[in-house]
């Protein structure tokens, strides 16, 4: 008898929508992994946090760049943890509360989805002062 180290679910078998989730799991992670370093890296040691104000998010935001990848990492982290919430759910319920459960966390995604996308989108420019 062998004792298995792997502490992740095995891929499902077949095709389909768990297979098709489980992968970009992977991927989102992976994709989390680089974005979030990169971003700790940018806001919390290159630049004194001590300057961050509004007026700096402005003007850091003010290029479609940063918007774009903030928004990209907004986009991995709804879909990496309602995913994650789903398979819980899925675990430990059964029948209508798991129906039940699962849509309002689709719900929840998109609404939360929804309000971080209007953020970006609908944050001001920054604004030059003339000197």
């Amino acid at each position: 008898m062998s004792m298995s180290t792997r502490s992740s679910k095995a891929r499902p078998q077949g095709g389909g929508w768990d297979t098709a989730v489980w992968y970009l799991m992977r991927l989102s992670a992976l994709g989390l992994f680089v974005l979030v370093i990169a971003h700790f890296t940018i806001v919390h040691l290159i630049y004194d946090p001590a300057i961050q104000t509004s007026d700096w998010i402005a003007a850091r935001w003010s290029g479609a760049a940063w918007r774009t990848v903030d928004w990209m990492m907004l986009t991995l982290v709804v879909f990496h943890a309602f995913m994650g919430m789903r398979t819980v759910v899925q675990d430990y319920t059964k029948g209508g509360l798991r129906t039940f459960l699962i849509m309002a966390l689709y719900l929840l995604a998109i609404f939360l989805f929804a309000m971080g996308t209007m953020a970006l989108v609908s944050f001001p420019e920054a604004v030059k002062v003339p000197s």
